[in-house]
């Protein structure tokens, strides 16, 4: 198995090969090393190269080894099955992650009162998925219904619970 790291201009990259690893319908990348020694921590924010297409994801650590999940539109663009062996890059991703709402879905998320402070504080993946959903919908009943849930779910959302002024939890 050949690893290499490189740090050059705060840029971390560690490359790889493994055995993508797939149970029906559900795939993911195995971490086959410690990505805490390499990234400084264990769920750390990354761009996985595969077979020359790139894309962002979060190292997870869900009780058992890490692994980066491998969504299907993710895993069709860079021309995989699943159960493939081959070289992995994985780079520390520093960009920031936001993601802009639909026009839409802003505007039906800033017309109902806590929605859009909500919708700030979700994680960069739940935004993308919530935009992803809105955008995928081919017919203009479908993306009204999908904006009319996410606006219902996101706003019966509990609000975050924030640590005292003064102390960071």
């Amino acid at each position: 198995m050949m690893t290499r790291t490189r740090t050059e201009f705060s840029v971390v990259t560690k490359t790889y090969k493994v055995t993508i690893v797939r149970d029906g319908s559900m795939c993911f990348i195995p971490v086959t090393f410690d990505p805490k020694a390499v990234f400084g921590k264990v769920r750390a924010p990354v761009k996985v190269t595969l077979n020359g297409y790139t894309y962002r994801s979060t190292i997870a650590s869900m009780g058992g080894p890490p692994c980066i999940p491998l969504r299907r539109s993710n895993r069709e663009a860079a021309g995989l099955e699943g159960r493939e062996t081959l070289e992995v890059r994985l780079d520390l991703d520093t960009d920031v992650r936001e993601v802009k709402p639909p026009a839409d879905l802003e505007r039906a998320l800033k017309a109902t009162s806590p929605a859009w402070r909500k919708w700030r504080e979700l994680s960069y993946s739940h935004q993308r998925e919530y935009t992803e959903a809105v955008e995928a919908a081919k017919k203009s009943e479908t993306r009204a219904r999908r904006i009319a849930a996410a606006v219902r779910t996101i706003s019966a959302r509990p609000d975050r619970q924030r640590p005292p002024s003064g102390r960071r939890g």
